[in-house]
């Protein structure tokens, strides 16, 4: 997708379209695009959230599972806890 069809897919999303913010975190997710994703979670985006929290696992960010979990995200808690990272948070 060119930089105009993620303007657009932007634009709608910001409106509050669920399939464009779903599309966005797919395309985001697909390419590893974890600022993209975080400006999606930061809007409210579950999904968005699920997707940083697996590609933080994949990558070993423990510093942004710390940053997700702190967030409240259980998923990134639990993963740390399954990592040893538990006791740093």
């Amino acid at each position: 997708m060119d930089d105009q069809g993620l303007d657009e897919l932007r634009a709608l999303a910001a409106s509050g379209n669920r399939d464009a913010i779903d599309q966005l975190v797919e395309l985001a997710g697909e390419r590893g695009d974890t600022a993209e994703l975080r400006r999606l979670a930061d809007a409210g985006s579950r999904d968005a959230v699920d997707q940083l929290v697996e590609l933080a696992g994949e990558r070993g960010d423990t510093a942004e599972l710390r940053r997700l979990a702190d967030a409240g995200s259980r998923d990134a808690a639990e993963m740390l806890d399954e990592q040893g990272e538990a006791g740093q948070l």
